[in-house]
C-alpha cells in the first residue's frame, strides 16, 4: 500500500465550489505544500476561465504551494505536474504507450484528453502557487464544457477511488518536484519531450488575436513551445494548441 508522502498536508471536502478557489482562500494560513481535494466541484474552472466539469467519480484537487525562488519560473511547475500525472496513469494502467503530454498542460490517453492542469498564483505578493488538476477517471465532461475543435475527451475507465488516486499522484509529484529542485528544469524538460504529443508534426498555436501554424520543434529552456514556419522559428509562450 502506498503511503502519503512526507512533507505534504492534505485537506478533503465532499463538495466545494472549486479546489483552486479554496486554495486561494487558504493561502494566507498555509506554509507547507497542501493538497486540497474534493469529491465534487460545483464551479470548477479550466484555462482562460472555461468551465471545468467535475462530477463525482472523477478527480479534482489542487496543490497549494508556497512560492520559493524566482517568480518567473513558477510556470515550469506545469511540466512537473504533467509528468507526475503521466507517471501516475502509467502506474495504474501499466501501459506507458497510451499516454502522451500536450503543451502546455494536458495529458493525453490514446490521443484524447484524460487530464488537465491549471496554474494560478495566490496570496499577497503573490506568495503561493495553486496547481489545479482534473482527471476523467470514470466520466466524460459535459458537452458544453468542450471547446469546438479541441482535443476530444476520454476517461480512464478503471475502477479507482479518487482519494486513492490522490495518494498515488502526491507521491509521484513529490518525486518529480525533488528532481526539479535538485537538477533543474533541463532534466524535466528532456523527460517531458520524450513523451510529447505530435513533436515533429505540424500544429496550430491559437492566441487571442492571432494564430501560428508550424512544425512543433521543441520546448525551450523557458518552457515555451518552438515552432518552425518556413525558414523562421517562432517562440510561443502562451497559446492553445490544436493538432
Amino acid at each position: 500500500m502506498i503511503e502519503w508522502p512526507d512533507g505534504y498536508d492534505r485537506v478533503t471536502h465532499l463538495t466545494i465550489d472549486s479546489t483552486n478557489r479554496e486554495a486561494s482562500r487558504q493561502a494566507a494560513e498555509t506554509n507547507k505544500p497542501t493538497w486540497i481535494f474534493a469529491d465534487e466541484q460545483t464551479a470548477g474552472v479550466g484555462r482562460r476561465g472555461r468551465k471545468w466539469s467535475s462530477p463525482k467519480g472523477n478527480f479534482s484537487s489542487t496543490l497549494l504551494m508556497p512560492i520559493e525562488g524566482n517568480l518567473s519560473t513558477v510556470a515550469l511547475h506545469s511540466f512537473v505536474a504533467s509528468l507526475a500525472l503521466r507517471d501516475s496513469l502509467v502506474h495504474i494502467t501499466r501501459d506507458p504507450k497510451r499516454f502522451n503530454l500536450k503543451w502546455p498542460n494536458d495529458v493525453l490517453m490514446d490521443g484524447c484528453k484524460v487530464a488537465g492542469i491549471l496554474l494560478e498564483t495566490s496570496g499577497v505578493g503573490p506568495s503561493h502557487l495553486n496547481i489545479g488538476i482534473g482527471v476523467n477517471l470514470s466520466t466524460l465532461p459535459e458537452s458544453d464544457t468542450i471547446e469546438i475543435g479541441s482535443t476530444p475527451p476520454i476517461c480512464l475507465d478503471i475502477n479507482i477511488i479518487p482519494l486513492d488516486f490522490l495518494t498515488i499522484l502526491a507521491n509521484f509529484f513529490a518525486t518529480r518536484l525533488t528532481q526539479y529542485q535538485n537538477f533543474g528544469f533541463e532534466v524535466i524538460r528532456m523527460d517531458w519531450l520524450k513523451n510529447a504529443a505530435n513533436i515533429g508534426k505540424t500544429i496550430t498555436a491559437k492566441m487571442p488575436n492571432a494564430q501560428i501554424v508550424g512544425k512543433f520543434v521543441t520546448v525551450d529552456e523557458q518552457g515555451a513551445v518552438v515552432l518552425q514556419t518556413g525558414d523562421v522559428r517562432r517562440i510561443v509562450h502562451a497559446a492553445d494548441i490544436f493538432f
